[in-house]
């Protein structure tokens, strides 16, 4: 029953991403517009002088040391006007199709950031800028998601296949199943009430690698049972119960 309901429970979040892909665009809207505004004052801050051996790139450079501290105004100025635009930038890329977004995602890849003096001068730059970072992130966050929800899955559903296999060990898998029953609650528990958090642990931080090693242990515990007879499994519960 725990295997068959946390893979039920998540898969439908993997189909959900797909049947309605804006429901990752609502939940994760705080965490995306923070994740946003980061990425614009990274991309404004890593601006410099156009890259280049010859005569012109070796000038550009000199004048951008020379003015180095009018630059980092003009960048301190970008940078607050990016957070004035941001919620409207993005709720616009919220509206494109998907041909727009397909343009807007290559913008950045194209050099249209190169200097600052584009953004300063085109102010649709900027705007383009918050845009394809919001359509990046979103992207890699809904790829995270997919991620993590099949291998929570088919981890459930491992535990499913291996009480069928072996049904003369089933007791065996309390123990892996409490570990998923708990990582499920765990899941549930930070959804409800701090959904930012959740994302940042999805999306791989030292959190997400813990998570990941403890889906792990789980893995070798059920292939423990499944093809080791649950050996090491009955050594540890003898050990637990001082026998």
């Amino acid at each position: 029953m725990v295997g068959l309901a946390g893979a039920a429970l998540f898969g439908f979040f993997f189909a959900l991403t797909y049947h309605t892909p804006t429901w990752v665009e609502d939940f994760a809207r705080d965490y995306l517009q923070a994740q946003v505004a980061k990425h614009v004052d990274i991309t404004i801050d890593g601006l410099g002088p156009p890259p280049g051996s010859d005569a012109l790139s070796h000038f550009a450079a000199q004048v951008y040391e020379d003015n180095e501290a009018r630059i980092a105004e003009l960048k301190e100025l970008l940078k607050r006007e990016a957070r004035e635009k941001l919620i409207d930038c993005i709720d616009a890329a919220r509206q494109l199709d998907a041909a727009q977004r397909e343009t807007i995602s290559g913008w950045i890849e194209k050099g249209a950031t190169s200097t600052i003096g584009l953004l300063t001068l085109d102010k649709s730059r900027l705007v383009t800028l918050i845009q394809s970072g919001y359509l990046k992130i979103l992207g890699e966050l809904k790829r995270e998601i997919r991620g993590f929800a099949i291998i929570n899955a088919l981890a459930f559903l491992l535990l499913v296949l291996v009480s069928f296999l072996k049904p003369d060990e089933v007791h065996a898998l309390f123990i892996p199943g409490v570990l998923l029953a708990a990582s499920t609650l765990f899941c549930a528990y930070v959804y409800v009430f701090d959904q930012n958090w959740l994302l940042a642990m999805i999306q791989g931080n030292y959190v997400g690698k813990i998570y990941a090693l403890y889906l792990g242990l789980v893995f070798l515990w059920l292939c423990d049972i499944a093809l080791n007879r649950g050996r090491v499994t009955r050594v540890l519960a003898r050990s637990a119960v001082g026998i």
